[in-house]
């Protein structure tokens, strides 16, 4: 079970399900969420700058492409940055409601990005994804 994850997505219909399912999964102790891009980039901005070491970072990102104020690819362009490289161990996982070859072929640029999966997540893909990430 991993500790931390943070599921980045505009829909709260789709972050509600996201968080049941990994619940109901044991994945996870703790969801963070966030709306969009630039929220999650605050979230660790946060993080960087707290006086206090102690914050946990997440393991893993579940993160959606479409989304408005910040996207999923200007999120992965400023991750993928040197200024956040202390978060570099973080895996992230795009989920998108359409896949497209060309997306698909985008994401492999990424390092961190591990898996290009179809929404909504299920329970079959967090036990894929638990096996992937041992």
């Amino acid at each position: 079970m991993l500790d931390q994850i943070l599921c980045i997505d505009d829909d709260p219909i789709t972050l509600m399900l996201c968080k049941k399912v990994i619940v109901k999964s044991s994945f996870s102790n703790e969801i963070i969420t966030a709306q969009n891009g630039e929220e999650a980039l605050s979230y660790f901005n946060t993080m960087r700058y707290a006086k206090s070491k102690s914050n946990e970072q997440p393991q893993l990102i579940f993160l959606d492409l479409n989304m408005p104020v910040m996207g999923g690819w200007e999120f992965l362009d400023y991750f993928n940055s040197p200024e956040f490289s202390e978060f570099n161990t973080i895996k992230v996982v795009v989920l998108s409601s359409t896949i497209d070859p060309e997306d698909l072929e985008k994401a492999k640029q990424y390092p961190m990005v591990i898996d290009f999966l179809s929404k909504p997540i299920t329970r079959s893909m967090l036990e894929y994804l638990k096996n992937k990430m041992e």
